[in-house]
């Protein structure tokens, strides 16, 4: 039960980790911490439920509008739209006025990583891969087929040399093409000679092509272990020497790996991929920003039955091409993702009762834990600036940015943090950001360093702001829609006409398939070329494998080149993604199947097992990352196909029951797991699945957090 805290109810597990854990090193006394929660609720509810129903009142005139007039014109549209305030002159750009944000934002585009809270190994994982093994890349992925033996070259037991040979040529060859030397190959290296007087290597003496790309080595010891430092678009590659190592034997110049500087940013995400849906699921989540913020976050967990002990990585020293010493750090620069505007949680109530807003805890939370690194207390630095980065998803159009704006300055004031010390990431991943994208920047443009797209999201949104219209295309076809590739390029355009360029990110969407990394390398280099200096991935391998992209790609002429094209016209932004005519069956059915099969298989996951992000298979076993994102996206489209008669409830409930048996299926072997065909009517899962499809209509922008939280919140009970 909730524990009277001054005029606040605090859950004991919530309450036990701010007064023991959050506050101990700090000079805030637990009265101090309550009553500036209780403050922000009292001074930021109201004002949030007056946007949230602003949100209602737009909505309705849009459903009312095109009952009234079908798809209408899209200048009937646009002129509807303006008239209601939904649609804002475009008064063109603001230019932004960031300070003191780090270089890993602002100057050294890279992948970014989203780690979920709840998962300390996780996130331990997350922000140590600033660094990581091509090799294992290579050695571990299907980014290097195999080749040689016809029957498949399967792997052999142990260290593998035919794979390590292959791993190791595929290395000189990029090597080749990204730090050429001045004569020769890599591949015909037998030793790299590092000082402050320069890199060579024999035979022959050659140095780099670029002497400019050499900036630091370890000097060899006594085993021959030592390291040479290069750097290409801000990045850096550590070629390891250490001709001991098994790898290093076998190679020709004893080299036992290529270290690629990856994951240059982390966003530590409280949000869409976790579950967290009481105190005892916040104080978890809370305890690892903490604990990253520290430097004292600790995993230990079984590995091969030996007990692995993680923590976060110290920074790496070398001796710089000049002489000088150089320290580079060994850990992401961390970001924290808080809820919407649209949540609140149980874990604190008013006085009252009512439950606190979400948005609200978080940000006076994740600034209060950051004071560890930002005094100083912290084991190791985060932001070198004095920073904290703070990405606020689902945010309905410029009044919303202004109102985080005005929530991060009081939180700063609660806390005694100095002004404009709390950064804003904008994701631009709802319909009314993004035909006013320039507006929101505006209202953030002393504190704004985040702009991302996200297809999903923003696909999800898109459907739910013209539901009434008629049916929309099927989710694959979506991509190919006329308001998606223009959101996509217009977010880039707006975000360089503001300034972005050297002073804050532009961002692009996640690759959802983390085992294919050979298709992530061939897709996934368009997006640097694009304009985006950060763009998300599922893992720590995959961070090395992208970092190739932008060591290939100077983002930063990209972007000078893009900001001198004309920018792409708003107005396409307008033109709904309807189905032209009917659909075909067979297309209707496997589009229903998909979409209930995925569904079912991130929901059971969610609702029965508090996972809040997860790789499911599909149909056809592929598997695909999944979270509320996806959920909504999917579980919109069948809701859309249902209003309009495209699909009956009979065969949506039916063909939920049939996927909820391969489901079962797909995850006989998952301990805990909940299965749902044994009792579909009892079933949390399954009908937390069922319901989102079944109110998609009228859930409030079409999320799934509300329907998601209830559910599990049973299922714990």
């Amino acid at each position: 039960m909730p524990e009277p805290t001054g005029e606040l109810q605090v859950d004991p597990q919530l309450r036990e980790f701010v007064e023991n854990e959050l506050l101990e090193g700090l000079d805030l006394s637990p009265g101090g911490f309550w009553g500036a929660l209780a403050g922000l609720q009292d001074r930021f509810a109201p004002r949030i439920a007056e946007l949230l129903a602003r949100r209602d009142e737009l909505q309705q005139q849009i459903d009312t509008w095109h009952e009234a007039n079908g798809a209408g014109s899209r200048e009937a549209y646009e002129a509807f739209l303006t008239e209601i305030g939904y649609l804002l002159p475009d008064e063109g750009a603001t230019t932004i006025s960031v300070e003191n944000v780090d270089a890993e934002i602002a100057e050294v585009p890279g992948p970014q990583l989203v780690v979920p809270a709840t998962v300390p190994r996780y996130a331990l994982n997350a922000a140590n891969a600033r660094w990581g093994s091509l090799y294992d890349a290579f050695y571990g992925t299907d980014a290097l087929p195999r080749t040689g033996d016809p029957s498949g070259d399967a792997p052999a037991e142990g260290y593998d040399e035919k794979r390590g040979a292959q791993v190791i040529a595929a290395a000189d060859e990029l090597l080749d093409e990204l730090f050429p030397l001045a004569r020769g190959s890599h591949a015909d290296v037998t030793a790299y000679r590092a000082s402050d007087q320069g890199l060579t290597v024999e035979p022959g003496g050659a140095g780099l092509a670029e002497a400019a790309c050499f900036v630091g080595f370890r000097a060899l010891d006594g085993d021959g272990k030592g390291a040479v430092l290069l750097r290409r678009n801000g990045l850096h590659v550590e070629l390891t020497i250490d001709p001991g190592h098994r790898v290093g034997q076998q190679h020709h110049a004893g080299v036992a790996d290529v270290v690629l500087e990856s994951a240059v940013t982390t966003i530590v995400d409280l949000e869409d991929s976790v579950a967290t849906v009481d105190g005892e699921d916040k104080a978890l989540a809370y305890r690892t920003w903490l604990g990253l913020m520290t430097g004292t976050l600790v995993s230990e967990f079984d590995k091969g039955g030996k007990t692995v002990t993680r923590r976060v990585n110290g920074d790496r020293e070398y001796t710089g091409a000049d002489g000088t010493a150089l320290t580079l750090p060994g850990r992401s620069l961390l970001l924290a993702r808080t809820v919407g505007h649209h949540m609140t949680t149980n874990a604190v109530r008013a006085a009252d009762g009512t439950e606190v807003a979400e948005g609200v805890l978080d940000a006076l939370v994740v600034a209060a834990a950051a004071q560890y690194d930002l005094s100083g207390k912290g084991v190791w630095s985060n932001s070198r600036t004095g920073s904290v980065y703070i990405v606020k998803p689902k945010q309905h159009g410029p009044d919303e940015v202004a109102l985080t704006v005005e929530l991060f300055a009081a939180v700063e004031e609660a806390l005694g943090l100095p002004a404009k010390t709390l950064k804003i990431g904008i994701m631009d991943e709802e319909k009314r950001t993004s035909v006013n994208l320039g507006a929101c920047i505006a209202a953030a443009a002393e504190r704004v360093i985040f702009v991302n797209t996200g297809f999903l999201d923003r696909t999800g949104d898109e459907i739910h702001t013209c539901f009434v219209a008629g049916p929309v295309v099927p989710k694959g076809d979506m991509k190919a829609s006329t308001w998606l590739n223009a959101y996509e390029d217009r977010n880039v355009d707006v975000a360089l006409a503001a300034g972005f360029s050297h002073t804050a990110q532009i961002g692009k969407g996640m690759w959802a398939k983390p085992a294919a990394m050979a298709d992530m390398l061939e897709q996934k280099g368009a997006q640097p070329e694009q304009g985006a200096n950060c763009a998300w991935v599922p893992s720590p391998t995959a961070a090395t494998l992208h970092a190739l992209h932008y060591l290939r790609t100077d983002v930063h002429a990209v972007q000078a080149e893009l900001a001198k094209r004309a920018p792409k016209d708003r107005r396409e932004l307008l033109e709904l993604p309807l189905a032209d005519g009917t659909v075909a069956d067979e297309v209707l059915t496997h589009e229903l199947e998909t979409n209930a099969q995925s569904i079912l298989g991130y929901v059971v996951r969610w609702v029965g097992l508090g996972i809040g992000c997860s790789t499911v298979p599909d149909l056809e076993g592929v598997g695909l990352m999944e979270d509320r994102a996806t959920l909504r996206i999917s579980s919109q489209l069948l809701a859309n196909w249902l209003h309009h008669g495209l699909v009956e409830e009979k065969t949506v409930r039916d063909t939920f029951a049939r996927m909820a048996a391969l489901v079962d299926e797909q995850n006989a072997g998952e301990p805990g797991y909940p299965p749902m065909v044994e009792d579909l009517e009892g079933s949390e899962s399954f009908q937390a699945a069922l319901e989102l499809v079944l109110t998609g209509r009228t859930e409030p922008n079409g999320y799934t957090e509300r329907v998601l939280t209830t559910w599990r919140q049973k299922a714990k009970a």
